[in-house]
């Protein structure tokens, strides 16, 4: 997978949720990438993740381009996740 083609999915994607790349990290010898999105108007929300993971399942085939994906966004990271989490569950 070209780099270059998956930042303009990401970025078109992204744009259509009124959202901006904040990074597109690559890790080429696991074929790992991790998107994180923001967005300065509201906060980002699931559905906007889930938007631009879709763009790059649609543009991107699995079977030929074996990759992993991930799209998150700026704001708590994952161990306060789970702190709020384990809040809610008590």
């Amino acid at each position: 997978m070209k780099q270059e083609e998956l930042r303009k999915v990401v970025q078109e994607a992204a744009a259509q949720r009124s959202c901006t790349l904040v990074e597109l990290a690559f890790n080429d010898d696991d074929n790992i990438f991790e998107v994180t999105i923001d967005r300065e108007s509201s906060p980002v929300e699931l559905a906007d993740c889930e938007f631009v993971h879709r763009a790059v399942l649609d543009a991107f085939d699995r079977n030929i381009e074996d990759y992993a994906l991930t799209v998150s966004s700026l704001g708590i990271d994952a161990e306060e996740a789970d702190e709020l989490l384990k809040t809610i569950n008590e």
